[in-house]
């Protein structure tokens, strides 16, 4: 059962290093889930295992601290963050995370005393400006994620011209994170946080309700990272199985050795990171994860 924490109190208690423990669980929970077509605990990929997630959420715990997010914009939190995974692990492990995270954490040590994260998060975005670009430009590129290929309007690899949110919008359409940047988090907010309640209210375990979370995500919307690597006819196809495993119709295991493979084509990775914003946003706002 989820129970929420009175607003005033959970706000109050955001101070110190609490923030770095919240950003750390989130990404610790997300990945510690048995997510089909994942990184689990018992499924490494060939660039990047485990425990190069774990070593990079603690790492991108102490590079969103509190202390830090304070006196650091958007964009240098993101340039933080690529920089401070980068010292612990050779892979692109957490750029999805870190760009989801930025605008949350800022969000969280700027809002006033009861004011609900979301409307903080928007405030954040609507802040949002040209050298916020470039930081968060630059830090893309360095990650150089998988099926990044070259964007029509204003590509990372050429010097930012907008505001980072109107870069974001602009790739909205084919990047799931992107479009949050642009919809105030419509998919954490108004999607991902009603299924995580759902299925704690329902009596599933934390990591279960996360398993839950992710294919109820997945169900919902299409990847838009398998969409960049295999095509959007694949993403469409791996989101109607999805949906089949929500229906009891076909079982998580059969659906996870589907999406396996040596190149990884079909892992729901831009999925993966919003479940794993999903998650933060639940902790800041004061749900308690059992």
């Amino acid at each position: 059962m989820v129970t929420r924490v009175d607003a005033t109190l959970a706000h109050s208690r955001l101070s110190g290093d609490l923030l770095e423990r919240h950003v750390q669980l989130a990404c610790l929970l997300e990945v510690s889930a048995a997510k089909p077509g994942n990184i689990t605990p018992a499924h490494d990929f060939a660039d990047a295992t485990y425990a190069d997630m774990v070593r990079s959420a603690l790492a991108l715990g102490a590079a969103f601290a509190r202390r830090r997010a304070r006196r650091r914009t958007v964009g240098e939190l993101i340039a933080d963050g690529v920089e401070a995974t980068a010292r612990v692990a050779a892979a692109n492990t957490n750029l999805g995370i870190v760009l989801l995270f930025a605008p949350m954490v800022r969000a969280a040590v700027t809002r006033r005393d009861n004011e609900p994260l979301r409307s903080a998060v928007e405030k954040t975005l609507l802040g949002l400006d040209v050298e916020d670009a470039v930081a968060a430009f630059g830090a893309i590129a360095r990650a150089n994620p998988g099926g990044l290929g070259e964007a029509p309007d204003h590509d990372v690899r050429a010097p930012a011209r907008v505001s980072l949110r109107e870069a974001m919008a602009a790739a909205a359409h084919r990047d799931s994170i992107a479009s949050e940047y642009a919809t105030g988090y419509a998919i954490v907010f108004e999607g991902g946080l009603p299924l995580l309640e759902h299925a704690l209210q329902g009596g599933l375990s934390t990591l279960d309700a996360i398993v839950s979370l992710h294919v109820g995500l997945l169900a919902s919307r299409p990847d838009t990272l398998i969409a960049r690597k295999a095509g959007h006819a694949a993403a469409e196809a791996v989101s109607a199985a999805a949906r089949e495993v929500r229906e009891g119709t076909r079982s998580l295991e059969d659906f996870d050795a589907a999406l396996r493979s040596a190149d990884n084509r079909l892992n729901p990775g831009t999925t993966a990171d919003l479940a794993a914003g999903t998650l933060l946003a639940a902790l800041l706002s004061g749900m308690r994860l059992p």
